[in-house]
């Protein structure tokens, strides 16, 4: 009897004091709960990349520096920047006046060379006649064989001094040649087709040539760019040739153009510690959208996927058992898990194979309660983070 009187106290004692304990954690409970607002997001069919980030120039693939050959005046410009220009056409012109002096000088050296070269030829005639007179006038006794000798000695003298001339008569035909050579660098033509990118020169202004050619203008095919990507160290083992790349400008950042990864260069440009390697990207640009020296932002796509389920990252939850999803729970303001296959993976997105379908709600979140309720992602942290661009060589 003792023991059950003691009994029924303790059990009294427990009611009386764990009520208002319990009805409190209730409440507390109650009114946590009413105050959660989830932040949620639907399942939705779109494309999802996996890519790697970089920051780039773009420039002219093929491009030509029009320099002087002669030292001159800069006598005209035919072009202009901007000019759109083709194989052929005069660009320039360099004042000529010395040049076709030295033309005319070697012309009419040339003519004297050939003036000599004829009279010596008449001259070479007139003892081979006197030759063959003398041997016939030899051969009956009339004249003397030196008087023969002489007329043959003549004949080698007058032929070595038409040799003499002939090869003088060639040098002046070579002289007259690179004069007329010279006089044509005096009009400056252009190389190929493109456009003028910059002018170095203006009417006026003396060129000398005579230590290096001296530049005058750009010409650059704008049709075709190369684009110079910079990645940090970290990322370049990711690259592979042919790769897709998608890039956009600084000016124009949602419209993108696309391409394929041509080369990445074996020498790399360490800034500060910071070793980045580059990579060239040929880029088409018949449309004439893109100009030389844009910065560009690039994204190599090391793996994609078109039409596919994707929700926010933020939505999963990684349990040994494989990944979970948030959802809404039965119960207002609570959540609950479903087991879910993804697929490919961004900072922001996942691919969702199967466990949801389209139009499905997901919990990304929290609008307000505690912090330590917060979704849990698959990378470990907020979908803001970002990776970093480059690395220190020796760390």
């Amino acid at each position: 009897m003792a023991i059950f009187r003691f009994t029924m106290k303790c059990v009294l004692w427990s009611i009386a004091l764990g009520s208002p304990i319990f009805a409190g954690w209730w409440l507390y409970h109650d009114s946590q709960s009413a105050s959660v607002t989830w932040l949620t997001d639907t399942v939705k069919t779109g494309s999802i990349e996996i890519t790697v980030p970089a920051t780039g120039t773009l420039e002219p693939s093929n491009y030509v520096d029009v320099g002087a050959q002669v030292s001159g005046q800069i006598k005209t410009l035919h072009v202009s920047e901007g000019d759109v220009v083709k194989k052929g056409q005069l660009l320039a012109e360099i004042d000529a006046t010395v040049f076709e002096t030295e033309v005319k000088r070697s012309r009419a050296s040339l003519l004297s060379q050939k003036a000599q070269r004829d009279q010596l030829v008449a001259q070479l005639e007139l003892a081979e006649s006197q030759l063959e007179r003398d041997r016939r006038l030899n051969a009956r006794g009339a004249v003397s064989n030196d008087s023969l000798k002489q007329s043959e000695t003549d004949i080698v003298v007058q032929s070595a001094k038409l040799a003499a001339t002939e090869a003088e008569l060639q040098v002046d035909e070579a002289a007259l040649e690179q004069d007329l050579i010279t006089l044509s660098y005096s009009q400056i033509y252009a190389p190929m087709d493109g456009t003028i990118t910059s002018v170095e020169v203006r009417v006026g202004q003396t060129l000398n040539a005579s230590q290096s050619a001296p530049t005058l203008m750009t010409i650059s095919d704008l049709s075709h760019m190369t684009l110079r990507a910079n990645v940090s160290e970290a990322d370049i083992q990711r690259l592979s040739p042919d790769m897709p790349v998608r890039f956009s400008t600084l000016g124009n950042p949602n419209d993108f153009f696309y391409s394929s990864l041509e080369k990445v260069l074996p020498t790399p440009l360490v800034n500060n510690d910071v070793v980045l390697y580059q990579v060239l990207i040929n880029v088409d640009n018949q449309a004439g959208h893109l100009m030389d020296g844009m910065s560009t932002q690039v994204f190599f796509i090391e793996a994609q996927a078109k039409d596919v389920l994707i929700i926010p990252l933020a939505a999963i939850s990684e349990r040994p058992r494989g990944p979970v999803a948030y959802i809404p729970g039965q119960k207002s303001a609570s959540r609950a898990t479903t087991p879910v296959k993804i697929g490919l993976k961004n900072r922001t997105q996942v691919e969702i194979i199967s466990g949801l379908s389209l139009k499905d709600i997901v919990i990304v979140g929290r609008e307000n309660g505690t912090s330590g309720e917060k979704s849990i992602s698959l990378t470990g942290g907020s979908s803001s983070s970002r990776a970093p661009m480059g690395g220190r060589r020796g760390l």
